[in-house]
């Protein structure tokens, strides 16, 4: 049986030029390396804006919007690299957690394993156009949305014992509408960008 392979489109980070004054696959995998730096980075950046909410251990943040955007922008693989540069640095000592946190385990340690997951499937989908219109970036924020939860929500409830109710309602409920305000947000913003795209191609 002969698997059909869906076509890949470019993504956002497809369009930053390699490296000049260096062979071309030398000068293609400098400026990917660039990315993921500079993804990981980002996230680091972004999750800096963190503030406690009364009666759980999980802060609201910008990081998950962070992510969403870097694994839509870099595709699925590089944004796989540039999460998992984030996650293991941060694990090893950089402070660039959400409220300058560092170090493996903890009460969100699993939100950010779910970050890794969501910002590669993510970027896979965009890679499948994903991000081309409002309903599929919404979608596609959606899904990577409901991976980060499917992986903080059971290791809170690990790390702090909660049953499964309470950690929804302190894990999740409290995040839903921030959440649902970044996936509009990114649903206006990257078909925005692919128009403005589609007109500087044209040129």
């Amino acid at each position: 049986m002969t698997a059909i392979a869906l076509p890949r489109k470019r993504v956002l980070a497809d369009y930053v030029p390699a490296v000049a004054g260096v062979p071309a696959t030398a000068g293609v995998l400098a400026r990917d390396l660039a990315l993921v730096a500079a993804g990981a980075g980002f996230i680091g950046l972004l999750a800096q804006w963190s503030v406690p909410l009364p009666g759980t251990p999980v802060p609201l943040t910008l990081g998950t919007f962070a992510v969403l955007l870097t694994g839509a922008s870099l595709g699925g693989i590089r944004a796989l690299l540039s999460l998992a540069t984030y996650l293991v640095a941060g694990g090893l000592g950089v402070n660039w957690f959400a409220g300058h946190g560092e170090g493996f385990g903890g009460a969100t340690f699993g939100y950010v394993v779910g970050y890794l997951l969501a910002a590669t499937l993510v970027g896979a989908l965009a890679q499948r156009g994903g991000d081309r219109t409002v309903a599929r970036t919404a979608m596609t924020m959606v899904v990577g949305n409901i991976l980060i939860y499917a992986a903080g929500v059971p290791w809170l409830m690990e790390a702090t014992g909660m049953d499964f109710g309470t950690a929804l309602a302190k894990g999740v409920v409290p995040f839903l509408i921030g959440d649902g305000l970044k996936v509009l947000a990114a649903a206006g913003l990257f078909p925005a960008v692919w128009a403005l795209v589609k007109r500087i191609e044209k040129r």
